[in-house]
C-alpha cells in the first residue's frame, strides 16, 4: 500500500479491478462449459443448478488465487538488475585446454604431468 499516492489512480497490480476481471473470466467460461455439459444432449433441459454452482466455485476460487499471488509480490532490489552477479556475461570463456569451457573447477588439465614428465605428458630422458 506505500505505492498509493492521494488523487492518483491505483497500478493495475494493487487495484481491485485486474483480479475481478480474472476471475470474472473463468466464472462465465466455467459457466458456459458446464452448462453445456452437464446436461448432456440437446434433448435434455440445461442444468442451469449446476452451471451457477460451478460459476461460483470457480469464481471464488480464482479470486482467492489471484489475491494471494498480488499479496506474494515484492518488487526486486534495485542493486540486482545492475549485473553484480557472478555470471557478468553470457558468453562462453575461453578455456586454456581448448575444449569448450565446462564450468568445473580450474580450466586446464584435471591431471597434471608428474615430475620429469613433458609438456604432453610422455616421460623424458
Amino acid at each position: 500500500m506505500a505505492d498509493q499516492h492521494q488523487g492518483k489512480p491505483r497500478k493495475l497490480r494493487t487495484s481491485v479491478k485486474g483480479p475481478l476481471m480474472f476471475s470474472a473470466f473463468w466464472a462465465v467460461v466455467a459457466f458456459v462449459a458446464v452448462l453445456i455439459f452437464a446436461s448432456g444432449g440437446s434433448a435434455r433441459a440445461p442444468r442451469f443448478d449446476l452451471a451457477f454452482t460451478a460459476a461460483g466455485i470457480a469464481f471464488i476460487v480464482t479470486l482467492v488465487i489471484a489475491a494471494m499471488l498480488s499479496m506474494s509480490y515484492k518488487e526486486n532490489a534495485e542493486h540486482l538488475g545492475k549485473g553484480s552477479g557472478v555470471n557478468l556475461s553470457s558468453a562462453p570463456k575461453a578455456s586454456s585446454h581448448g575444449g569448450p569451457g565446462h564450468g568445473f573447477g580450474a580450466p586446464g588439465s584435471q591431471n597434471p604431468p608428474a615430475s620429469g614428465d613433458g609438456a604432453d605428458g610422455t616421460p623424458q630422458r
